[in-house]
């Protein structure tokens, strides 16, 4: 048995039966894992619940190379890498692109997954190419943007979990670069803008509003931004004065799931060491010996009050590992 509790940033405590590290892609060729499976970077977006009875197969490639083309700066990483630490090199050699996504929490190979983003920007918007090993057909496969499927926190990589290791992005930057500020507190910048100003302002707004994993255990934004219609924006306005929402499409808005949480009172709520943060009513947050079950008793709890106002049902952002693979609240 190998403990967990240091693999994911919630820290909740748990074990599982097989631990398999990738350092070179010469290991997955040779990779048989024990059945149940379970594909982790570091850890960021997961909570393991409870032991699992499977193995655990950690990504921890390493590489990055960057090559200059006429129009773009092709980026080239290896799964394993720490966004962030991405995020940070490029901007010291004035490669724009991905300022908006500094201080993320995660692996350069889960970003596709989840199709992170923040800011107004997604990463879907920059991937040229995604290189993946098919552990359950075991061949090499490579995704373009259109074959990644890429949604709103979502992409086929988490339609179908566990079957690719992510083990290569390729990333286009363009050299004619424009900021996107339209989002707060982005748009309060004086222009003219720069791209080390946006990830300045990033930063400095993460580290503001949302509490640092190594100190306070963490997943981050424990649930999605709930899209809905028009039409219940509407009624939900009515009830819900100063509602914050976004718009997606002619005929659907997101939802500021954190503002719902806040504005219902919830932020007051607790399940043992589980909480909702004082700060950020959007992020759930381990204040000393969390259990697995705590977590997904205050999860359900909010998504219960939250539905019972507002008719909208949250889901989680955050893959919740129970014994045998993911699990549904």
């Amino acid at each position: 048995m190998r403990d967990l509790s240091n693999l994911h940033t919630f820290r909740l405590p748990a074990q599982c039966f097989d631990f398999v590290e990738i350092t070179h892609t010469d290991d997955l060729t040779t990779l048989q894992p024990r059945e149940p499976w379970y594909l982790l970077g570091e850890g960021s977006n997961t909570a393991f619940i409870e032991d699992f009875q499977g193995t655990i197969i950690h990504n921890a490639l390493k590489g990055i190379q960057v090559d200059e083309l006429p129009e773009f700066f092709r980026v080239t990483v290896a799964g394993g890498e720490n966004w962030h630490a991405l995020v940070s090199e490029l901007r010291s050699k004035d490669i724009n692109g991905l300022e908006n996504l500094a201080l993320i929490p995660g692996s350069v190979g889960a970003a596709p997954v989840q199709n992170i983003g923040a800011y107004g920007v997604e990463v879907s918007q920059f991937i040229e190419l995604v290189t993946a090993w098919d552990v359950e057909k075991r061949h090499w496969a490579y995704f373009t943007p259109s074959d990644c499927e890429f949604e709103y926190r979502d992409s086929i990589f988490k339609q179908t979990p566990g079957r690719w290791f992510i083990t290569e992005v390729s990333f286009l930057l363009p050299k004619k670069w424009q900021p996107v500020t339209h989002y707060a507190p982005l748009n309060e910048l004086s222009a003219p803008v720069t791209a080390q100003a946006v990830f300045d302002k990033v930063i400095e707004t993460r580290q503001r509003k949302l509490p640092d994993p190594a100190v306070t255990p963490n997943a981050g934004s424990f649930f999605k931004n709930p899209v809905v219609s028009i039409e219940h924006l509407k009624a939900l306005e009515a009830k819900l004065p100063g509602l914050v929402s976004y718009p997606v499409s002619d005929s659907s808005v997101k939802l500021a799931a954190g503002w719902l949480i806040d504005k219902l009172g919830l932020k007051s709520l607790s399940v043992g060491d589980v909480g909702v943060n004082p700060q950020q009513a959007l992020v759930l947050i381990n204040s000393g010996q969390a259990q697995g079950s705590d977590l997904v008793a205050l999860a359900q709890e909010i998504q219960d009050r939250v539905y019972d106002v507002t008719g909208v049902t949250l889901e989680p952002e955050v893959r919740l590992v129970g014994a045998h693979g993911l699990i549904d609240l």
